[in-house]
């Protein structure tokens, strides 16, 4: 019951949310200072986990595909379909649910244990929708940017792995690359990432709003803020999956 409980309460909390706003102009100021806090100052763990894991599944793909009737550019190709349809869109979200999930719930929390947020309902301002959805519009807006710089830096990754380790030739793993691209792919590695920036950013924002007490209290908000929106990106990467590809 008490999971019912937390649903129902989250989407009363998202209806809330979505009321129109007090002051447009005080939004559009909040979602570009939020689309740096929670987008570009995460774009230098994107970049690097990106590089790395690039390098890693084509180093793997090769050594996984050694077979006389599997044409070399096979590893380009599965490379960049791996990084497309699945690591950049779902790896990255995942850490952003950790860096940017946190630092939702910690921030959003610490305010309702100060009783910030109790000031503002008493000034008669929407609360949940000034502090929760500038983050979610900037969170939906910077992270499929986040997501298509991670997808050029894994196939750079793995070009570099190809040319410093010779696993592929370079122009067997570039012809792989580009071999039977498609833009749907594309289409719905954006989709997802659109759809898991709403889930991280409202439930991150759900478990702070809510939170009660005092600092220990901010510390499992924010716990639970990371390990609820991972599960909920594992899941819907799942539906989305079954609905967009199938």
């Amino acid at each position: 019951m008490k999971l019912f409980y937390h649903i129902g309460r989250y989407f009363i909390l998202v209806w809330t949310i979505l009321q129109k706003p007090e002051r447009a102009s005080i939004y559009r100021r909040q979602i570009i200072l939020e689309m740096d806090n929670l987008g570009l100052q995460s774009l230098g763990i994107v970049a690097i986990i990106s590089v790395f894991m690039g390098a890693v599944v084509t180093i793997q793909t090769a050594f996984n595909t050694d077979h006389p009737l599997l044409p070399i550019y096979a590893i380009g190709f599965a490379t960049r379909q791996a990084i497309i349809l699945e690591f950049s869109p779902t790896v990255i979200s995942l850490i952003l649910a950790g860096k940017v999930g946190s630092r939702i719930a910690s921030e959003i929390g610490t305010m309702r244990v100060t009783e910030q947020i109790d000031a503002l309902e008493i000034m008669g301002v929407n609360a949940a929708g000034y502090l929760i959805l500038p983050k979610i519009i900037a969170s939906m807006v910077i992270n499929p940017a986040l997501v298509v710089i991670s997808m050029f830096l894994g196939i750079f990754g793995g070009w570099m792995a190809s040319a410093i380790t010779g696993v592929v030739p370079l122009s067997n793993y570039v012809y792989g690359i580009l071999f039977e691209f498609s833009q749907y792919d594309i289409f719905y590695a954006l989709i997802k990432t659109v759809v898991f920036a709403f889930i991280i950013a409202s439930v991150s924002g759900y478990f702070g709003f809510y939170t009660k007490g005092g600092a220990l209290q901010v510390g499992h908000s924010s716990t639970k803020a990371v390990v609820f929106s991972s599960i909920y990106v594992i899941l819907f990467n799942l539906l989305l999956t079954q609905i967009l590809l199938v």
